[in-house]
């Protein structure tokens, strides 16, 4: 598959939506080039692996993906996104389902992950996915009761 230009990915990722849905497709694809596709081309984006050290850099982050693709594609499904979105800034703090092979079938594991999106002029373009392994507990979400009824 030949690699589509930078104006070409644009159109695609005209939202952060846009862009992540790129990214989890690509891991479920095992599709290197067009994961890279979504990142910023700045010197400081970052991806860090549940467990992993700060990989920094599009060099980095290739070699990185390229090595966890040796394993296969990534089974990865966001299930719930929480999104703050200011001016050229997107944050998504995403709770991933993950489909493992276990010795009773298939199962599913959790990551919690942050990813950052940043308006560019080729479209939004992602600086940073930061990954945490989670547990089953962490499907249920703790949250601050407004002290204020209205």
């Amino acid at each position: 598959m030949q690699s589509r230009s930078k104006a070409q990915a644009a159109a695609l990722l005209a939202s952060p939506e846009d862009t992540e849905q790129q990214f989890y497709e690509a891991l479920q694809q095992a599709d290197l080039d067009r994961l890279m596709e979504v990142w910023a081309d700045e010197e400081e984006i970052s991806c860090v692996h549940p467990g992993g050290p700060r990989v920094v850099g599009l060099g980095a982050i290739r070699a990185a993906f390229e090595t966890v693709f040796l394993q296969g594609a990534i089974p990865a499904h966001p299930e719930r996104v929480r999104r703050l979105h200011t001016g050229d800034t997107a944050i998504h703090q995403v709770l991933e389902r993950v489909q493992v092979d276990g010795p009773d079938g298939q199962q599913s594991a959790w990551v919690i992950a942050t990813n950052v999106y940043l308006k560019t002029a080729f479209g939004w373009r992602m600086v940073l996915h930061h990954a945490s392994p989670g547990s089953a507990h962490d499907i249920q979400e703790v949250i601050e009761e407004p002290s204020v009824l209205h």
